[in-house]
């Protein structure tokens, strides 16, 4: 690879370093690409992307940006996933994908500028993703106007039902 090639993957991962706001780090080994291509379709599918490093090009396109503090892990063969939006995904769809895997093991990741280990991403990994979040914050703002819906109807409701009534026993 010439030096000018090198130089603009650096500046290139470096802006994608900057950008993200999880990057999960992963270690691979003797991975099938029927394997690879499953989680690349599952990443993307989430928002996430995956990319395979040379370790002294990440270790130096690291520098100055938050993943920085994984770069102590960039060693052997490893791939990053980063994520731009949810934070979540990266973590949800690699703990799912690798639990039952051997040839790949989660080894780090920089959520939002802070380090997590192994333990944390599983951590992050349980949390509702951001799509479930939003949800659940629209059906909590949506509650108390139905309920306000309902108690206004009610009366009305309840004088259709009494004025039926009256008519049926005539």
């Amino acid at each position: 690879m010439l030096k000018s090639e090198k130089e603009e993957m650096i500046k290139d991962l470096s802006d994608k370093f900057g950008r993200a706001k999880a990057v999960v780090v992963t270690e691979f080994n003797k991975v099938d690409v029927a394997t690879v291509t499953r989680l690349r379709k599952k990443l993307r599918d989430g928002g996430v992307e995956l990319k395979v490093l040379k370790n002294t090009l990440a270790k130096r396109a690291a520098k100055g940006t938050s993943v920085e503090k994984v770069s102590d892990d960039f060693v052997g063969p490893i791939q990053v996933a980063l994520s731009y939006g949810d934070v979540v995904a990266p973590a949800k769809i690699l703990v799912e994908f690798v639990k039952d895997l051997e040839t790949i093991k989660i080894k780090s990741a920089v959520i939002e500028g802070q380090k997590q280990d192994l333990n944390g991403v599983k951590a992050l990994a349980k949390m509702p993703g951001l799509n479930e979040l939003r949800a659940k914050l629209l059906g909590l703002f949506n509650q108390p106007a139905g309920k306000l819906v309902r108690t206004i109807a009610e009366p009305a409701n309840a004088f259709a039902r009494v004025l039926k009534a009256k008519s049926e026993k005539q």
